[in-house]
């Protein structure tokens, strides 16, 4: 099998490098933004001023250029890489709706006898992926057998500034170690060299990139019993979040210590606030969760919430013997002893591999996407509203849809008076699910308002 990992540069911004170099003249140019737009063409120039702006830095004009970049058969542990860069715009293929059998999967660079006992276990992965789809099992569930060195496909969008960002992330960073993500790195800043030079030209290689500190504390074996937990937030969160709203709407420190005097006020100010069309009020209330035994799988659909702070553990240290089984499979005692069977393979191979030799950075491929680990998620109350709307809904995917529910469960106890209004979609307004909606309105609405 052939690796054909890329990262195509399709399209970007049609004026290009104009575009900063206009931004860069505008604060301290004469006449319009289209005016000097249009005096912007001398391509040297262009590239000179861009640099000198940035070298002062000034780095927000590069935002005015955008690339869209095709990622092509990289590998899912490539694609939790990509997608972190929260800046940036992603459509990935779904692995809940689309059959992955015949994918392929990322192989990293082995000796002819690593190789052997890695395509091996790759295989097999795929193998009783396959029986579970043609048994019937949801490829939602299958899914959770696909080995991260999985195929996947990316249409990504992003301004110059976080392109550059994320390349030195991928080539300097803490993807350097990692061949494939190094290369797409390599791939994307050869082709912005080609395209925008003079923004190219703007990328300068770290001196020093601190990784992720290690500690080397002793650990125990105990596990963690609670899904869910809330490890802090803003203290007195409803009435900060109804102060500031207030404040918004001019009123003085003393009228707003007056009103919210009034538990209800507080409410009635917060109910306001969600309904508009601006709720920065919510902004105000953070709260931090660590989320426990999630698998890789659903990782991705708490990293598609970009406004948040999300850790992810390094997948160098995930344990291979940790993994979800769905109720689906549990359900099917064929089904549940061949799951259990791939798994138990996949701890094996990577024990193999690891004594023959293979660095920890490939052996992260060796795991699969029901692999499960521990998160820490930062949101603010504006995001979770969102977050809910989407995760806490009957369509969502069943794994990220019990996490929601429990965390919200536990941010009504907490905070009341801001989260008795949060909900799923139809909570709030129309199920916007049309033809796929589950019919449920009226229930999920007792169920949580």
């Amino acid at each position: 099998m052939k690796n054909n990992s890329k990262a195509i540069i399709v399209s970007m911004s049609a004026h290009g490098e104009r575009l900063p170099a206009a931004a860069g003249r505008i604060s301290t140019g004469k006449g319009t933004a289209t005016e000097i737009l249009s005096k912007s063409f001398d391509v040297v120039k262009n590239a000179n001023l861009i640099k000198k702006v940035n070298a002062s830095g000034h780095n927000s004009t590069l935002e005015h250029t955008y690339y869209n970049v095709a990622f092509e058969d990289v590998s899912v542990f490539a694609e939790q890489f990509i997608i972190e860069f929260r800046l940036a715009s992603f459509t990935v293929k779904s692995r809940r709706y689309v059959d992955f059998s015949d994918s392929g999967y990322y192989i990293p660079e082995l000796t002819e006898e690593q190789r052997a006992v890695y395509t091996e276990i790759m295989d097999k992965c795929y193998s009783v992926y396959s029986e579970l789809c043609d048994a019937d099992i949801p490829k939602e569930d299958a899914r959770f057998l696909l080995p991260y060195s999985l195929h996947s496909n990316i249409i990504c969008s992003l301004n110059a500034r976080e392109a550059l960002r994320m390349i030195r992330a991928m080539v300097y960073g803490r993807g350097k170690n990692f061949a494939e993500i190094k290369m797409l790195g390599e791939q994307l800043l050869s082709q912005i060299k080609m395209l925008t030079p003079g923004i190219a030209d703007t990328f300068v290689a770290p001196d020093e990139i601190y990784d992720m500190p290690h500690f080397d504390f002793a650990r125990s074996n105990v596990q963690n019993s609670e899904k869910v937990v809330l490890l802090t937030k803003t203290d007195n969160a409803p009435s900060v979040v109804a102060r500031t709203a207030l404040i918004c709407d001019g009123y003085s420190d003393l009228d707003a210590d007056t009103i919210l005097a009034d538990k209800k006020n507080i409410e009635d100010c917060i109910n306001a606030v969600i309904k508009s069309d601006r709720p920065r009020a919510l902004e105000n209330a953070v709260y931090t969760f660590r989320i426990n035994g999630v698998s890789l799988s659903t990782i991705t659909h708490f990293t598609r919430h970009r406004m948040q702070s999300l850790l992810v553990p390094s997948l160098v240290t995930t344990d291979r013997k940790k993994y979800i089984i769905p109720d689906t499979v549990k359900n099917n005692l064929e089904i549940l002893e061949k799951y259990k069977s791939v798994f138990a393979d996949m701890a094996v191979a990577y024990d193999k591999l690891k004594a023959m030799g293979v660095s920890d950075e490939n052996l992260v491929y060796v795991q699969m996407s029901g692999t499960v680990l521990d998160i820490v998620s930062t949101m603010n109350a504006r995001q979770l509203l969102l977050f809910f709307r989407l995760r806490t809904c009957n369509r969502a995917q069943w794994e990220v849809r019990e996490y929601a529910q429990e965390m919200l469960r536990i941010l009504k106890k907490t905070d009341p008076e801001i989260f008795k209004f949060y909900g799923p979609s139809c909570c709030l307004s129309a199920c916007p699910e049309g033809r796929m909606s589950c019919g449920q309105a009226a229930q999920m609405r007792q169920k949580w308002l």
